[in-house]
């Protein structure tokens, strides 16, 4: 061949082709998306007029307007006004009481309840962890007058005891399947490791077995917790103007006009009950996502 013959160019590289993305998966992203948004719209949308018509000027209360309008902070001083028989400080308080009581003790038997479901086998475990389940789906409202008649007996009425004791009661079932859950998952050959290095049941349990189920424990926690300051029914019956909750608390307000129930007033109370807890979630989100999907998931 001639020394002079040009060499042809060399073909360019061929670029990949975008291959379009099939209307089935796009219509399935859309419903995942649409699902989410109605989620939200619906869990925070009463959230959110909540603190429209708690930053709205009592005047205005009932305005329908969807974001806030005469915007004010004096609802917020009024739910804190006792010159109407409203003690909303008070209770924002025996709330605490009453919730970090219910919390601690009802973790405590639930945890060790828990450990025992999941790593014993004894006879009648299953029964036992079915009349836990079904004792959590028992009606309140059936018990609401053997515990009067009772606490009235025994001088209880208008106690922290008398609404400390029937919140564990209620928060304990949870506790204990949540936990329950948890535990079962764990890999036990780390306690069986620790037990033959020579500690005890109950050190393995301490030092391997429950920093582990941390994020299961503190899911809990904060479950009961809120449980234990919704609870109304029972509070206000058992309870007194110095022990009340802010559930108790809240639905008795009274504003100026004996008329006009204090919407806006209340509305402010709810917030400044609902956000602490609402940031309380936000972030430690991780550890409670984790703490409720560990029992579920298998690895």
């Amino acid at each position: 061949m001639s020394s002079n013959m040009t060499k042809e160019p060399a073909a360019a590289p061929k670029q990949p082709v975008a291959q379009a993305v099939p209307w089935t998966k796009k219509l399935a992203s859309g419903r995942v998306y649409l699902g989410a948004l109605i989620v939200l719209v619906w869990g925070l949308g009463p959230f959110y007029w909540m603190v429209v018509t708690a930053l709205r000027d009592p005047d205005y209360q009932f305005d329908n307007t969807p974001w806030p309008t005469h915007v004010t902070f004096e609802n917020f001083s009024n739910a804190f006004d006792t010159s109407r028989g409203n003690d909303f400080g008070r209770a924002l308080g025996n709330s605490v009481i009453i919730g970090l009581f219910t919390t601690v003790v009802a973790l405590v038997i639930g945890v060790m309840a828990a450990y025992a479901l999941a790593r014993l086998t004894f006879k009648g475990q299953y029964v036992v962890s079915g009349l836990i389940l079904s004792a959590s789906m028992f009606p309140v409202v059936v018990l609401v007058t053997p515990l009067f008649q009772l606490f009235t007996d025994i001088g209880w009425i208008g106690h922290y005891q008398a609404m400390i004791i029937p919140n564990i009661s209620f928060v304990l079932p949870m506790t204990v399947y949540i936990l329950a859950s948890f535990f079962t998952e764990l890999p036990w050959e780390l306690e069986e490791a620790a037990r033959i290095d020579g500690a005890s049941r109950f050190q393995a349990f301490r030092l391997i077995m429950l920093p582990l189920a941390a994020p299961a424990v503190f899911t809990t926690a904060i479950l009961a917790f809120i449980a234990a300051v919704n609870e109304y029914l029972l509070a206000r019956l058992l309870s007194s103007d110095k022990t009340e909750p802010v559930t108790v608390a809240v639905a008795r307000f009274s504003g100026n006009n004996p008329l006009v129930q204090p919407y806006a007033a209340i509305m402010a109370a709810g917030t400044i009950v609902t956000i602490p807890l609402v940031i309380m979630v936000l972030l430690f989100q991780r550890r409670i996502i984790s703490g409720l999907t560990a029992g579920g998931v298998k690895s």
